[in-house]
């Protein structure tokens, strides 16, 4: 499927001269949106994988479903402040401030391997964030899942040696 046609483009969103991928479009096409999640688990099915980790908000519909899909857990990391228990929390810079995610303590058990999935890898600065919270936790990341990676803006170099995975190069 050409997944391309099921996401549209909002030109000068947020700002001018930005192209903002809407996944929403994807998402409410209920073929469309299990097609998306059936190929990304092709992707990553190879892989041993314990929990899939995913920032919120479009990180809990791809990871969850995912989750699913590989019978596997699923992790939330939040935005400080919005756990009830205990948590691990990294900060990290946005282009005009900084903003901050967070983990239960004990949602990653130490050597558990772990997918993050988002719906998209731009800069890396989100998922360099769940990374380093998975890390901290003591749990191996063993590769990022997106629906759409925007590779003009080498957000993976910020990744290291995580594998990445997409259905869409935008």
């Amino acid at each position: 499927m050409d997944f391309n046609q099921h996401i549209r483009v909002i030109p000068d969103f947020p700002k001018p001269g930005i192209s903002f991928k809407d996944i929403t479009t994807l998402l409410g096409n209920g073929p469309a949106y299990r097609e998306a999640i059936d190929a990304l688990k092709k992707q990553v099915e190879h892989l041993k994988i314990d929990l899939i980790a995913g920032p919120e908000a479009r990180g809990f519909v791809v990871g969850a479903p995912l989750a699913y899909a590989l019978g596997v857990g699923f992790v939330p990391i939040r935005k400080s402040g919005k756990l009830p228990y205990k948590t691990v929390e990294v900060e990290y810079d946005l282009e005009y401030g900084t903003d901050c995610l967070a983990m239960h303590i004990d949602a990653v058990q130490p050597g558990q391997n772990v997918l993050i999935a988002d719906d998209l890898l731009a800069t890396g600065g989100t998922i360099a964030t769940s990374v380093d919270l998975v890390h901290q936790l003591g749990g191996n990341v063993v590769g990022a899942a997106f629906l759409i990676e925007l590779e003009e803006l080498n957000g993976r170099s910020r990744l290291n040696d995580v594998e990445v995975f997409h259905l869409i190069k935008g």
